[in-house]
């Protein structure tokens, strides 16, 4: 397994995570079974949006003994409210539910608390302008959370989020399909497939933004959907015509900027298996490109997509990289001093380009990289 870090909170994270929903209505031996492999296979990175008492019973009992093992996003606004799940934004709920996660996990810290689901404008500003964050700041001040999260479907939103300066993790749904759409506040359209029938190709520009500023700004993304609910690992559901892998679908998650960890979803231990052993996987196993760049709809074409087919370049520059960072500089309009200090880490820099022209010729997605050479070479003096 190989580990990141968690932006600017500085802990380290499997790149590999396990999320939640895999866990309901199921027996606690199931669970248990499922945690205890996710920490053999070296994942330590969960999430937990569950308020069902039995979910967080099974999470419980697998970190007795073991807490240091588990880096666990736990979801503020989530409650078991009369039988049933509630999200919530009345304080009262949202305290007693976290007081009730607390006591079900055995523990006296979280180390995300993440606030849940917050789509909608409106939502948005209740939320920050009021007590729920004020509660969640409540709860770092007093070491009850280490950083303060906030999921998210809406790239507007997530932007908010990020640039908010509180926000340490943002929780986001991410995969090729959802990169293509705009922001929307209707989280269930994005599930539907006519929604790409009319779909732009290329990065939708507002998702590119919030990539580029959580990298520059040390806000780590969490992925969530990373298979797309399924569809993606399906021909005749996908919006490309074919089906990806899933070893493809976290390659192309764990390839954007600003991403720590892909909470993939197991609903066993076969699964569970199945996404861990990305990390030892060749990288043709985990090839993305094949599948977007012959796309009959929906193309990515000339934006590079950081899949790596231009290498190796004659002269030695790292092609992928100069794209990224320049890419993150021009989403956001400016130079970061971060952007800028690892570019000039680079052994070899954009202007040292030749115009061979070898790399256009092996770019399944028609990138002029030798114009983007030129940019990057102009945009950072060197």
């Amino acid at each position: 397994m190989n580990y990141r870090t968690l932006g600017r909170t500085g802990m380290k994270v499997s790149e590999i995570g396990l999320g939640s929903e895999a866990f309901v209505d199921r027996e606690e031996q199931t669970s248990l079974e499922i945690l205890n492999a996710a920490i053999k296979l070296g994942v330590n990175y969960f999430d937990l949006y569950n308020p069902e008492p039995y979910v967080r019973d099974a999470f419980g009992k697998a970190m007795a003994g073991r807490r240091e093992k588990f880096i666990l996003q736990g979801h503020l606004c989530t409650a078991w409210v009369d039988g049933q799940y509630k999200r919530t934004r009345d304080i009262e709920e949202v305290k007693a539910a976290y007081d009730d996660l607390f006591r079900r996990l055995g523990t006296d810290y979280i180390d995300v608390g993440m606030i849940h689901y917050v789509d909608e404008q409106v939502d948005f500003n209740e939320v920050f302008g009021g007590p729920v964050m004020q509660f969640a700041k409540e709860l770092k001040a007093q070491g009850k959370i280490r950083a303060i999260g906030m999921s998210t479907h809406n790239p507007r939103a997530a932007l908010l989020a990020a640039k908010s300066g509180v926000v340490d993790v943002i929780m986001f749904s991410v995969n090729p399909a959802y990169d293509l759409l705009p922001p929307t506040e209707d989280v269930d359209s994005i599930f539907e497939k006519e929604t790409y029938e009319n779909a732009l190709s290329s990065t939708d520009p507002e998702r590119q933004e919030l990539y580029s500023l959580c990298e520059s700004q040390g806000v780590a993304l969490t992925v969530m959907k990373p298979y797309g609910g399924g569809a993606l690992l399906k021909a005749e559901e996908s919006p490309f015509g074919a089906a990806m892998t899933v070893p493809q679908c976290l390659h192309y998650c764990l390839t954007r900027p600003g991403v720590a960890t892909v909470l993939a979803g197991a609903h066993d231990v076969e699964q569970l298996r199945q996404a861990a052993a990305y990390s030892d996987l060749p990288d043709e196993a985990k090839d993305y490109a094949a599948v977007l760049s012959t796309a009959p709809a929906h193309r990515f074409v000339d934006k590079c997509m950081y899949c790596g087919h231009c290498a190796p370049c004659t002269v030695g520059i790292d092609i992928a990289t100069v794209n990224k960072f320049y890419d993150l500089c021009q989403a956001q309009n400016t130079v970061p001093e971060t952007v800028r200090e690892h570019y000039s880490a680079l052994r070899v820099k954009a202007g040292a380009c030749i115009q061979c022209y070898a790399c256009e010729s092996r770019c399944p997605f028609d990138v002029k990289i030798v114009d983007h050479m030129a940019k990057a070479r102009e945009l950072f003096g060197e």
